[in-house]
């Protein structure tokens, strides 16, 4: 029992990080700031390296300042050149920007899903159903075998339906 309850938790676990990575901009923002982090730090150390005395000297601390000026964490060196002063400014805005706004656009887009797609709460029911089973009533229980009996003559008919038109075509 306590191997099937392991293994429903990992199928949910699963289920919620293939949502996060099809159903939501998390994906494709995630390598889109990556992208720009990248590009805007090579940028700032190049610029950067062409400055004497600047507090930037290695591509590992031009990567630091990229990730430390978008995460508003307000640890970064500032770059002496004026150009890196100015695509630093940009990657602020645009890095934070992206950064909160992916976390805010996937935590939103993650929840109204269920919304957009009501037998996923259907489903949901049912397997929470099938995990409280021991707790359920008999009457609870002829209810629920009711409602699945109905659930698959319903899906036997759309079946039906389905290969009719397949052979009509």
């Amino acid at each position: 029992m306590k191997k099937r309850l392991l293994n429903n938790k990992k199928l949910r676990l699963r289920r919620f990080i293939d949502d996060i990575s099809t159903h939501t901009p998390f994906t494709k923002m995630l390598f889109l700031l990556v992208f720009l982090w990248l590009l805007f730090s090579s940028g700032l150390y190049y610029f950067e390296s062409l400055t004497e005395g600047a507090s930037i000297t290695s591509f590992g601390e031009a990567l630091y300042w990229g990730v430390a000026a978008f995460s508003t964490a307000g640890i970064a060196d500032t770059p002496k050149s004026s150009v890196a002063q100015l695509l630093g400014g940009v990657w602020i805005v645009i890095g934070s920007a992206m950064f909160f706004g992916t976390i805010v656009a996937t935590i939103t887009t993650y929840f109204m899903r269920p919304m957009q797609r009501p037998h996923k709460k259907i489903i949901e029911t049912i397997e929470y159903n099938l995990e409280q089973m021991n707790d359920l009533t008999v009457e609870e229980l002829d209810l629920l075998k009711e409602t699945v009996d109905t659930l698959i003559v319903h899906v036997e008919q759309l079946k039906e339906k389905q290969s009719r038109n397949k052979v009509a075509k």
